[in-house]
């Protein structure tokens, strides 16, 4: 998973998937075409995309769709990518610049706090 890298348009994909697996692809065409925008050319351009990188895979009949990853794995691997690329590695510069620039309420600071306070 370190190594895989995801474009915006595999992981607006990615979305739908996951949101509605197992899925055909006729369906997801449609759903990315009310969704996103896209023709169902493009949707299966992003099928195929995502099954070479054995990110999804696809099962018989009707060209069912299931994610072959989770997405808390995804967001794990994409957080880490921006925070090296970003803040070198740094997950103390990531969060300061966060705290920063955010205006967090009461309440969602005492979340974090709670979270901090269980690690």
């Amino acid at each position: 998973m370190d190594n895989l890298k995801l474009f915006d348009s595999e992981l607006k994909l990615m979305e739908i998937i996951w949101e509605n697996e197992p899925v055909c692809a006729k369906q997801l065409g449609l759903l990315a075409n009310d969704l996103i925008g896209w023709n169902k050319n493009t949707t299966y351009t992003i099928i195929k995309k995502l099954i070479e990188k054995a990110v999804i895979r696809r099962d018989e009949p009707n060209f069912m769709c299931s994610s072959l990853i989770k997405k808390k794995d995804v967001q794990k691997a994409e957080t880490k990518s921006l925070i090296d690329k970003l803040y070198s590695g740094s997950k103390k510069a990531f969060f300061a610049s966060f705290l920063q620039r955010e205006d967090l309420s009461e309440q969602e600071l005492a979340e974090i706090k709670e979270m901090i306070d269980k690690r």
